[in-house]
């Protein structure tokens, strides 16, 4: 099995991947916009405009995929009770990710040494979406 979480950016799709390219190094491996479904959705179930928005995408985040879709545009997206957690590789690493993800959003918890890692932090990107940036020791050591 495996489990990937699926954002839905409520409009603002195109521009979260932007800026995960730019910040994660994230990669486009799929992306389909709604005019590009083999099935069109009945007449007047689609708000007006939606044809140019991402009905799918994939992106490939290091080792991991995040699906992201800009959803039915219905409003502000909510990432109440998630976070992504970030795995860097050195404390060099997870200092430059963490300042990228920043820009713009919510530092909720500044980066800097834990008991269980040379560096950890928590914060909203300008999204909303919240992450989690550590530096595992090789021991194991995960957040909660």
């Amino acid at each position: 099995m495996i489990v990937q979480p699926y954002l839905s950016f409520e409009g603002r799709c195109e521009e979260a991947i932007a800026f995960y390219r730019e910040t994660v190094g994230a990669e486009v491996e799929y992306m389909m916009r709604f005019s590009e479904a083999p099935e069109q959705p009945p007449p007047g179930t689609m708000p007006p405009g939606m044809e140019d928005k991402v009905m799918h995408s994939s992106l490939r985040i290091g080792d991991s995929v995040v699906m992201a879709t800009d959803g039915m545009c219905g409003g502000k997206a909510s990432f109440s009770g998630i976070s992504l957690a970030l795995t860097a590789r050195d404390a060099d690493e997870a200092e430059r990710v963490f300042a990228a993800l920043a820009e713009g959003g919510q530092v909720m918890m500044p980066i800097g040494p834990t008991f269980f890692s040379p560096r950890f932090g928590m914060l909203a990107d300008r999204f909303g979406v919240p992450w989690m940036v550590v530096v595992d020791t090789g021991e194991g050591a995960r957040p909660a």
